[in-house]
């Protein structure tokens, strides 16, 4: 399967989200956590998407009586990480430097996340340039 075929749309994500966040769920289940959040969509859609994620590798589904229960078998985090080195190649020229600097410059942290970074940083500090 080639990089294409693994990419994951916005709107195939957000059905993997709530999986993530709700376990293993049938396609009505997916759907009513989409619409108790706001994303009206059909059920044959969700269908759809669930479709797509299990021929890309993302999501798997298990026969349970009369409905399939679908489940993500790939991470949030993996997910992460690729689409943030994507976005490093794509629009920072590789460089992970210039993306944080613009996430401090222009988001907004709580001071628990400023915490965590501040302690990052002082142990990336300790161990010098050669990690």
């Amino acid at each position: 399967m080639g990089k294409k075929d693994r990419d994951i749309s916005a709107a195939e994500l957000e059905v993997v989200a709530a999986l993530w966040e709700g376990g293993p769920m049938t396609v009505r289940e997916v759907m009513n956590t989409l619409h108790g959040q706001g994303r009206e969509i059909a059920y044959t859609t969700v269908l759809t998407f669930l479709a797509r994620l299990e021929r890309k590798g993302v999501v798997v589904s298990d026969k349970d009586g009369v409905a399939y229960v679908y489940r993500a078998v790939v991470s949030r985090d993996k997910v992460t990480r690729t689409r943030v080195k994507d976005i490093v190649e794509q629009v920072f020229d590789g460089s992970p430097g210039p993306l944080v600097l613009h996430l401090m410059k222009n988001e907004r942290f709580t001071s628990e996340e400023l915490a965590e970074m501040r302690a990052l940083i002082e142990r990336l500090d300790e161990r010098g340039p050669d990690r």
